[in-house]
């Protein structure tokens, strides 16, 4: 990558160029950003060879072929405009290294991982080939190398944008040292598939040697061995020797289709993510990979801050007559209002928000739901799909929207393997470029793998691992406070609304991890600057009785569960209440909720919860989104964490919104910058390591007569509530 010169514009075609990705004879390369925030490759043609119209036509044509292309090895055309005065194309930005840096830096690939580099090659080839293109210049710079597998670009295009142009007319398209010999001989009629078979076999035979087959030097002399010589494969032995000596035939016709080529080198999972996957990766290339795009994420881009819609009333699964009518009749009531309320409905608060202009087609999105919808954590997947679709809802009654969207639901059941393979699904589905949930830390835990190796954003706001939350170089967005930060409201509730300078801290084995997590920051930053007392539960026992009774005898004044368990928890507190503790009692989200409630009975009145979740009747902004919920889905409280999906879906439309052309990288980048006002609260990324900010999203709860009260925000509540 390198500096723009002083002659280079400083846009085209809504483009504003970033740097030079490379020149050749027919043109430049550059690193653009799209006015959505998108990173494209966009290629630019000379003027002098724009003058040919056949030149144009041809142009036109293939680009419009390539845009059709959606493989997973092939990065597809997302723009063109073959009518300007220097033509260009934009094609999706791969940020890793390509083949030929990664063989300088780090080293020839072992056979078994070029193998699998040639699996992933020929079949980009096979789609190529199948939809009547052919590659002409298929070369190590033109391999484009990514976690989840390698790239082909530039298919499709070559012969208006090859990197050579030997003659004026009657001109060599490709590079000398990867062209057939069909090509080198200026034969352009006999260019076909075949011809890009050859080339794939010297990428392949430079790969595992170092070396070009047909040696450096003068272009001339290298084509006139590639038509007269043997390739140079000394050192390579065995089956990978016969296997390119045969791609290498100089009669294109004893070589290999590269659909046969694909099914020799060995099976390719269509999902990434698979099991195995991964294992064409040779040692020291992931690290290279991370650097690379690391140091492409970390392009600056300005900071925005944009204010969430609020909601509109949108279908729940499958609305019956009935609902449809209902929902008719709450737009318009709103509607008929006019003034403020219909506004607000349709409009938000009055910011308008931009994303550049796409001309009078809106582009329809997909945004998967990945959640629980038939498991024990059924009735949270629930409401994140009813608050994500009144979200969708809200979002297309905008008269100003750049993009549509559409949420396709899928159901893990709660089980970790099943989760990863829902996650698979949505990586390998093409039309989807970002994902709300999945609803638990089992759930999240098992998928996070998959959707940070494909890049595809991954948008939870029910898992609550403090090991997510550590990923902050990849697409994996944990907006709910892990269990362990909650220790900040606890320590304000035992500090300044109910005082406790002796804290006993029950530690339950049983989630041993998040347990001592809460347990060593309560122990070094302790209530009231008090002291506490650390009371063991194994993971085996359910004798809460025992650590309750050590807990009075340390004089404890307040009590913390520290484990995850709803059950656990009610046993804890009926140990308590049978130990006739009257003191400040807590515990966090993850332990609480209604089956908490249920089985502590009366044991829970008084116990105070540290969560992430708001009450959105307690929230002026969701006023209107309390009424669209109870329109679409009937009275009664909305449940918790419908609000926080609302704002999710708003969050990751709002990126897609700011995107040209989707682009899963993109949408990454768009959704760790700057700050997204929802209808719960502001949602904000760190400057500099892009790390979520959860410090604004914490509250306190307490349980009272078999419910549980929203009290507020954690800062905002002191003794006046008791």
């Amino acid at each position: 990558m390198r500096a723009l010169k002083g002659a280079d514009p400083e846009a085209i075609g809504g483009y504003r160029l970033l740097a030079r990705l490379g020149a050749g004879g027919m043109g430049v390369v550059y690193l653009a950003r799209s006015e959505g925030g998108g990173l494209v490759a966009l290629k630019v043609i000379r003027a002098e060879y724009a003058a040919d119209p056949g030149f144009r036509a041809r142009f036109r044509r293939e680009a419009e072929s390539a845009r059709r292309l959606r493989g997973r090895f092939v990065v597809p055309v997302t723009a063109a405009d073959p009518d300007a005065r220097e033509p260009w194309l934009a094609t999706a930005f791969v940020p890793g290294p390509s083949l030929a840096e990664a063989v300088a830096e780090r080293g020839t690939f072992p056979y078994a991982s070029a193998r699998g580099l040639g699996a992933r090659l020929a079949k980009a080839l096979t789609e190529v080939h199948a939809a009547g293109l052919v590659h002409r210049d298929v070369k190590p710079g033109n391999v484009l190398l990514a976690l989840d597998g390698p790239r082909l670009i530039d298919f499709g295009i070559a012969r208006s944008l090859g990197a050579t142009a030997l003659t004026a007319t009657d001109a060599v398209i490709g590079t000398p040292g990867y062209l057939a010999p069909e090509q080198a001989r200026m034969g352009a009629g006999e260019v076909g598939p075949a011809s890009d078979v050859f080339s794939l076999g010297c990428v392949l035979a430079y790969t595992t040697t170092g070396r070009r087959p047909f040696g450096t030097g003068a272009p001339l002399a290298v084509m006139v061995r590639t038509v007269q010589e043997p390739p140079d494969l000394a050192g390579v032995d065995g089956e990978w020797r016969a296997l390119l000596e045969r791609c290498l035939a100089k009669d294109p016709a004893l070589r290999p289709t590269a659909a046969q080529l694909a099914a020799e080198l060995g099976h390719v999972a269509d999902t990434p993510g698979a099991p195995g996957d991964d294992a064409w990766l040779p040692p020291g290339l992931p690290a290279l990979i991370a650097e690379r795009s690391a140091r492409i994420l970390d392009l600056p881009e300005p900071e925005r801050t944009v204010t969430a819609p609020a909601p509109a009333p949108g279908p729940g699964p499958g609305p019956g007559r009935r609902r449809l009518l209902t929902l008719g009749a709450a737009a318009g009531v709103l509607a008929a209002g006019g003034g403020t309320a219909a506004y607000q409905w349709f409009s938000g608060d009055g910011t308008k928000t931009t994303s550049g202009t796409r001309g009078s087609a809106v582009p329809t999105v997909h945004i998967g739901l990945h959640g629980d919808m038939s498991g024990p954590d059924r009735a949270f997947g629930r409401a994140q799909e009813r608050g994500a679709r009144l979200a969708v809802a809200a979002h297309n009654a905008r008269a100003d929207r750049t993009v549509t969207l559409k949420l396709r639901v899928r159901d893990d059941g709660g089980g970790a393997a099943r989760a990863a393979r829902v996650a698979r699904q949505f990586v390998d589905d093409p039309e989807v470029y970002a994902v709300l949930g999945p609803t638990s830390d089992t759930t999240a835990t098992a998928a996070v793998k998959v959707y940070k190796k494909s890049v595809l954003p991954m948008v939870t706001v029910w898992a609550a691992d403090t090991v997510l939350n550590a990923i902050v170089d990849a697409p994996i967005f944990q907006l709910r406070a892990p269990a362990a930060m909650l220790a900040t409201p606890i320590v304000h509730w035992l500090t300044h609304v109910r005082p406790s300078e002796r804290t006993a801290l029950i530690d339950d084995r049983a989630d041993e991890t998040t347990s001592w997590n809460l347990v060593k920051i309560l122990n070094d930053a302790p209530p009231s600057r008090g002291s506490v007392s650390v009371h063991t539960v194994e993971a085996d026992s359910e004798d809460f009785g025992t650590a309750v009774a050590g807990a009075l005898a340390a004089g404890a004044e307040g009590l913390v569960y520290c484990g995850t368990s709803p059950d656990r928890a009610a046993r804890c507190a009926k140990a308590v209440r049978a130990a006739g503790f009257t003191g400040g009692r807590v515990l966090t989200q993850p332990a609480f909720g209604a089956e908490f409630l249920t089985a502590a009975g009366a044991a829970g009145e008084g116990w105070v919860v540290a969560s992430s979740f708001v009450d959105p009747e307690r929230v002026r902004k969701a006023s209107s989104f309390v009424a669209a919920y109870r329109a679409v889905y009937g009275q009664g409280p909305v449940p918790m964490g419908a609000t926080e999906a609302y704002d999710a879906l708003g969050l990751v439309a709002h990126a897609l919104s700011r995107i040209d052309t989707p682009d899963r990288v993109a949408a990454h980048r768009a959704l760790r910058k700057g700050t997204y006002q929802g209808i719960a609260r502001a949602y904000t990324f760190r400057k500099g390591d892009g790390a979520f900010d959860h410090t604004k999203g914490m509250y306190l709860w307490r349980a009272e007569k078999g419910r549980a009260r929203y009290l507020g925000p954690y800062q905002e509540v002191d003794k006046g509530v008791l």
